[in-house]
């Protein structure tokens, strides 16, 4: 789980008892929620970013207006 997902081979799969395929499919739901949980946490950073690159391409954009459009 290195990655935060697990990963079920088929062997194993095939292997597994209905409950332990349940048990695994529970555990790979559960850790998928944990990181959008995490993911939702940084929204302020996310639309901070988006604020921050919106102001910096008008900025520039009105810069080069006057470079360009000067004639």
């Amino acid at each position: 789980m290195g990655n935060g997902f697990m990963v079920i081979e088929d062997k194993d799969w095939e292997k597994a008892t209905g409950e332990q395929r349940d048990w695994m499919i529970f555990n790979t739901l559960r850790s998928i929620n944990n990181r959008l949980e995490k993911l939702e946490k940084k929204d302020w950073f996310y639309k901070f970013c988006v604020t921050l690159g919106v102001v910096m391409g008008g900025t520039i954009t009105w810069c080069l207006k006057f470079v360009f459009c000067a004639a």
